[in-house]
């Protein structure tokens, strides 16, 4: 019972749709602005910085506490309830029954969850997304390729250094699959160059 509950939590934790708030607050509905993401960079580049790192601090957060707590409740090794958990709290994000189970593309969540889970690869993923934006400024393809970084950098680890743990290698590979195929009409885009790239606006 308590298994499910902190599972129910963490999706419904993962479901609050910050940056669709964001937008309410500002009186309009995110949807229709921008690329019609409720992400922290939809909301970034249509409501403005501070809302858009408010955001983006919120969704990392969402994903960050509920795999935490399931780590600190559920701690014996092997137990599946913490990536579990961290599953629940992306696919929260990413299908909110709030919004008709359309969500935004987890990104920050998935990094939040992540970072509960495998703090090393999580930084290794971090210096690929600087590099490739800081070079192309196209934030999927920053956010993709450090999707991509993340089970192999621990695919890496586990080989190299051990402990083997086959579930949580399976885990980061799912969300990384699942971060790209969020992000495939932004792959459209890049191919057709018509991608937006994340410049600051000239005065």
């Amino acid at each position: 019972m308590t298994e499910s509950l902190v599972i129910l939590a963490a999706y419904v934790v993962g479901a609050t749709p910050f940056g669709f708030l964001a937008g309410k607050l500002r009186g309009i509905d995110i949807r229709q602005h921008g690329s019609g993401n409720i992400g922290a960079t939809n909301v970034l580049r249509t409501l403005g910085k501070p809302l858009g790192i408010a955001v983006f601090i919120l969704d990392f957060v969402k994903g960050l506490a509920p795999a935490f707590v399931a780590l600190q409740l559920f701690p014996e090794p092997g137990s599946l309830i913490p990536i579990v958990a961290a599953l629940a709290t992306i696919l929260g994000h990413n299908y909110t029954f709030w919004l008709g189970f359309k969500g935004g593309k987890g990104i920050a969540t998935s990094a939040g969850a992540l970072l509960a889970l495998m703090p090393l690869p999580i930084l290794a993923a971090l210096v690929v997304w600087i590099l490739v934006f800081s070079t192309s400024k196209y934030v999927s393809l920053a956010s993709m390729l450090a999707a991509l970084a993340v089970p192999v950098s621990l695919a890496i680890l586990q080989f190299t250094r051990g402990p083997q743990n086959i579930p949580l290698l399976v885990f980061a590979s799912l969300i990384a699959c699942l971060a790209i195929y969020r992000h495939k009409s932004n792959i459209k885009k890049l191919l057709s160059g018509t991608e937006n790239r994340f410049e600051k606006k000239k005065s």
